[in-house]
This record gives structure tokens, C-alpha cells and sequence, in this order.
């Protein structure tokens, strides 16, 4: 495994809560765990510290991050600007393979919905939105929303299994005014599927507190 993909993994097991917020993150079990040596644990964990998703304190290690509400907020909100924008570009701009790949992972995270296998949603979700945003034809955004995805898969890991047959179908309602050339359409129903996800995750946040007696 390269520097890359162990920095990846290492992310993709921490937006799942494999490893959980506030847990140690040590170069040996991570190195033994994933079978490489300690060398691409240490720079993926450098990464990841400045992602945001790990911290380090002197004398004591690197530990887990934990998304504060102020940060999800933040996140949401940029996200609700950012794709719209991206849809609407996209709608004029994709080319036909990238049309043919967002609907390929939206059969795929529909057939992964049928069968059970919400393990694989989280990667399929934000592979489609990375997908939408290079359809925009700009690099800039393609970069933003990359980079916003890993932060917004972590906000919505514990929710995206609970609207999962939603979230496809809205994929697929996108994927048809992408199609149909429809900016103005495709602008509104990415709007309407971030409002959407959004509601849910605030719901599921104020049941937390609630239940927590918070």
C-alpha cells in the first residue's frame, strides 16, 4: 500500500467509527493492522492531522478527531452553496462517460441498499458527488468538494444507512436532468437532496441530545 491509499484507509476507518473519536491512532497496531510498514503510517497520519481528522499532543500520540457541531454546521452550509453550483454546471458541461459513471454508481449504491450492504454506501455516496463535481468542468470545485466530501461522509456516516433508498433515488432523479441538459432543474434537486440529508441529520443530532438528556 502506498502512502495514499493507507492515508485513505485510515480516513475511510475513521468516517465508519472503526476507529472512534478521542482513540489512539499508534504506528505499530495501524501498521500491523493494514500490513505495511511503520514509514506510510507516520505520513498518512501527518495527513490526516492536517485534514482534521486526527490531533496529536506532545509526549502522548495522535489521537481521533471529533467533529464538533460548529464544524458539521459549517460543513452543511458550505456544502449547500458549493454543489448546487456544481449541478447546474454540470447539467451543461459533463461528458458523456461522466453521465455513464454517475449512473453506474447510482445502480450500484441501489443495488447495495437491496442486498443490505451499507457498509458500501459511504465510499459510493461520495464517489458520486466527487463524480458531479468534475462533470462541472472545473478544477477548483472538483478540488473543494473532494477535499468537503471526506469531512461531509464523516458528518453523515451514522445517517446516510437510515435515508439510504431516499439518497438513491434523489441520485437518480440528478442523474436525469443531468442528462436532460436541465441546469436549472439540476440545480434544484441537488439543493433539495443536501436540504434533505441535512433535515435528517438534525433530527438524528436532536434525538441524541434528547435520549442523552442533553
Amino acid at each position: 500500500m502506498t502512502k495514499q491509499q493507507v492515508c485513505r484507509a485510515i480516513r475511510e476507518d475513521i468516517i465508519n467509527g472503526v476507529f472512534a473519536p478521542g482513540q489512539r491512532l499508534t504506528e505499530d497496531t495501524i501498521a500491523e493492522s493494514y500490513g505495511v510498514s511503520r514509514v506510510p503510517v507516520r505520513e498518512a497520519l501527518r495527513t490526516l492531522e492536517a485534514e482534521g481528522f486526527a490531533y496529536s499532543r506532545p509526549y502522548a500520540g495522535t489521537f481521533v478527531a471529533e467533529l464538533t457541531e460548529a464544524e458539521a454546521a459549517d460543513l452543511l452550509e458550505i456544502r449547500a452553496l458549493l454543489e448546487p453550483l456544481c449541478a447546474s454546471r454540470a447539467a451543461l458541461r459533463r461528458t458523456p462517460e461522466q453521465l455513464g459513471r454517475l449512473k453506474e454508481l447510482t445502480a450500484l449504491g441501489q443495488d447495495a441498499v437491496r442486498t443490505g450492504r451499507l457498509d458500501e454506501l459511504t465510499r459510493l455516496n461520495s464517489r458520486f458527488h466527487e463524480v458531479l463535481a468534475e462533470a462541472s468542468g472545473s478544477t477548483l470545485l472538483t478540488q473543494l468538494i473532494t477535499q468537503l466530501g471526506w469531512k461531509i461522509a464523516w458528518v453523515y456516516a451514522v445517517e446516510l444507512p437510515r435515508r439510504a433508498a431516499d439518497s438513491w433515488l434523489e441520485h437518480e432523479l440528478i442523474c436525469a436532468a443531468l442528462e436532460a441538459g436541465d441546469a436549472d432543474l439540476a440545480q434544484r434537486l441537488v439543493t433539495e437532496h443536501i436540504g434533505h440529508a441535512t433535515t435528517a441529520y438534525r433530527l438524528r443530532h436532536a434525538r441524541s441530545a434528547a435520549g442523552s438528556g442533553s
